[in-house]
């Protein structure tokens, strides 16, 4: 690209960044807010589990912890990294996958998350891991276009 066109492809973002960028920041800040109510062990919040999973959340190992906190606030940061167009969003996508990845893998084969969850805890990683490797590829995508600054 010359220097006109690069300026013209950063002058203008495509229509769907927004609409993409919208979307997954509602949907990694309702990961904030989940991961926050948890946290602060709001009892409202956590009426919606059962005595046993709310003893198994509230006893996570510090790895199933900072995985957690990681892969939700690096995905959060990540879709406001995207609205501003700025191409250290694919870095903290990739930091997100990277929590998502060991929060996965750590929860099923050494808590075996799904034994206290249920089997819908597998299929709410797998759409987390889809939406999360999506959004990666998006900011790749973009970044390579050049509308992502």
């Amino acid at each position: 690209m010359t220097d006109g066109t690069m300026e013209a492809a950063l002058a203008k973002a495509p229509w769907h960044l927004w609409v993409i960028g919208v979307l997954s920041l509602c949907w990694n800040a309702f990961g904030g807010f989940d991961y926050t109510m948890t946290q602060i062990g709001d009892d409202q919040y956590l009426a919606m589990l059962t005595a046993e999973q709310r003893t198994y959340v509230a006893n996570l190992p510090v790895v199933m912890e900072t995985a957690w906190a990681v892969g939700v606030w690096a995905s959060v940061a990540g879709s406001l990294l995207l609205l501003m167009r700025v191409r250290w969003a694919l870095h903290a996508f990739v930091v997100s996958l990277a929590g998502i990845a060991v929060s996965i893998l750590y929860g099923n084969l050494v808590l075996h998350v799904s034994d206290v969850m249920g089997p819908s805890a597998l299929y709410m990683n797998a759409v987390i891991a889809v939406v999360g490797l999506f959004l990666a590829w998006y900011a790749w995508m973009l970044m390579k276009k050049g509308v992502l600054r």
